[in-house]
């Protein structure tokens, strides 16, 4: 569980770092599952958005594909295929 940003995001002066007046923006809260988290949302009385969790897809690669030499030749072939 997140809270919503209550103040808008600016560039500090000194460092321009990102500055926030609003600390619980640090705040995140983990629940094991989703009926627990809307249980404390409605227990302490917040209004509550459910958003679905996105699916990351991974391709597995290794560091050596990186420097992988692929002729030309290959590479025209892969393209058209």
């Amino acid at each position: 569980m997140e809270y919503e940003a209550a103040s808008i995001k600016r560039p500090e002066p000194l460092m321009g770092w990102t500055q926030s007046g609003d600390t619980l923006e640090q705040v995140r809260l983990c629940f094991p599952t989703q009926a627990e988290a809307e249980a404390y949302a409605r227990q302490k009385g917040l209004i509550y958005t459910i958003s679905p969790a996105h699916q990351r897809h991974l391709k597995p690669r290794n560091y050596t594909d990186n420097f992988r030499y692929i002729p030309p030749e290959t590479a025209k072939d892969a393209k058209n295929a």
